[in-house]
């Protein structure tokens, strides 16, 4: 239970601002807690404090210290597990899938406007195609943008166009979306969280919470208070260890892995990122970068599902950013960092309540920038009581993985050597 500070990344290397909100202490009220100060307990608890309620976060380490603040930093439309849903609904849902689908980059660019939050935001994402399989899905997408009368630009490219945005021969073909993009995820965290408290929201850090009492008014305790509230809101993700009875099993971590280069001349920028996109590609062991602000290249992916940790995160990321841009071979590696992210084996994200008045909200399988901003809107929503999309999510039956972590981790690695074997045939 002992607190951290953020990890080595580039992105709190470069952070605006530090936090330093109190440890809590004695016993504190709001109208509702949130357990966890990343994106999800943040979007949540602001949407909550704009609403007019009183609210508290108690957070374990620091406000994003998580996967929030360490990610790809790439906003991408979409809840992952989005066509399992819409499967198991049918056209019943087909419209709410599809507001759902981009509302959480409005509700980022709306807030970075509104709380001028400088956190480097910018439009411009590119998914690219390895394989021919990998271009039928782009263009089907094309297709349904096309006919949806999409309100940004996207564009099919050719093997030669694509050559002329990212750089590189690694890939056959690509599709450009306008409406994602890409940010400092840090600064957003810490910028929407600045925001919520000059609402009046009152955030606890470095005090990992211990247990929570049931009944009509909760109380979330922690080594050296508690705060009594009506309503719960359980945030914590891929380090959330409360209510082990409900939620054991449905949520295992897996470890993403990123470099970032020294800052690059303006003529590498030019030749590899013109456009500077967010890069992602289509595998399901998928790799991503994309340039920070001060012009590094941010490369990331290869997800490790074992539990295990690599030795070097450098030595190995860096042969897969050489495979992509073997011209960077002698470019300096200034941070390599990593950590867990949460994964859902149907890929839904999982949400529920306890007892009536103790919610939850986890798993994004590695798509949650944007998704958990739309999340903290369903869980304000929810918790005081407007369940419609609550409820799409709630209702899905979760495959739980019995005999701890450990086991579920290697079922779950074994599972994903298949979609492994899959990228490479």
């Amino acid at each position: 239970m002992r607190s951290q500070e953020h990890c080595a990344s580039y992105y709190a290397a470069t952070v605006n601002e530090r936090t330093d909100y109190p440890v809590l202490q004695g016993r504190a009220t709001a109208d509702i807690c949130v357990v966890g100060a990343g994106f999800t307990g943040v979007a949540t608890a602001l949407t909550l404090a704009e609403r007019g309620h009183s609210v508290a976060v108690v957070e374990a380490n620091r406000v994003g210290w998580g996967a929030s603040g360490r990610n790809g930093g790439q906003v991408i439309g979409g809840i992952s597990g989005e066509s399992r849903l819409a499967r198991r609904y049918g056209n019943d849902v087909a419209q709410a899938l599809r507001e759902m689908r981009w509302r959480g980059n409005d509700i980022i660019s709306e807030r970075v406007d509104k709380y001028v939050i400088a956190c480097d935001l910018k439009p411009g994402y590119i998914d690219v195609a390895i394989k021919p399989r990998h271009m039928e899905a782009l263009r089907e997408q094309f297709d349904e943008y096309s006919a949806c009368d999409f309100p940004c630009e996207f564009r099919l490219l050719s093997r030669e166009e694509t050559r002329e945005v990212v750089g590189t021969d690694a890939y056959i073909g690509s599709m450009i979306n306008m409406r994602n993009g890409h940010l400092h995820p840090l600064n957003l965290c810490i910028g929407e969280a600045r925001a919520a408290a000059g609402l009046g929201v009152k955030i606890f850090e470095q005090s990992p919470v211990t247990g929570i009492v049931h009944g009509d008014k909760p109380r979330v305790v922690t080594a050296e208070g508690h705060v009594e509230a009506s309503a719960v809101v359980l945030a914590g993700n891929a380090y959330h260890a409360l209510e082990r009875h409900h939620l054991s099993g449905l949520t295992f971590p897996a470890g993403s892995y990123i470099i970032a280069t020294e800052p690059l001349p303006p003529d590498v920028v030019q030749s590899i990122n013109p456009l500077d996109l967010a890069v992602c590609d289509l595998n399901n062991v998928l790799d991503y970068f994309r340039l920070s602000a001060d012009r590094r290249l941010l490369f990331g992916g290869r997800c490790n599902y074992s539990g295990g940790e690599p030795r070097s995160i450098r030595a190995t990321m860096l042969p897969r950013m050489l495979k992509i841009y073997p011209r960077l071979r002698d470019v300096r590696i200034d941070y390599e960092w990593g950590g867990k992210i949460g994964i859902v084996v149907n890929r839904i994200p999982v949400l529920g309540r306890i007892g009536g008045n103790v919610f939850y909200c986890q798993g994004y399988s590695g798509h949650g920038v944007s998704a958990t901003h739309v999340a903290g809107e369903i869980m304000a929503d929810a918790v005081t009581g407007t369940m419609e999309r609550f409820d799409l999510f709630a209702k899905v039956k979760h495959w739980r993985i019995p005999l701890g972590q450990w086991f579920g981790n290697q079922v779950i690695a074994l599972g994903m050597l298949y979609y492994r074997l899959k990228d490479i045939l």
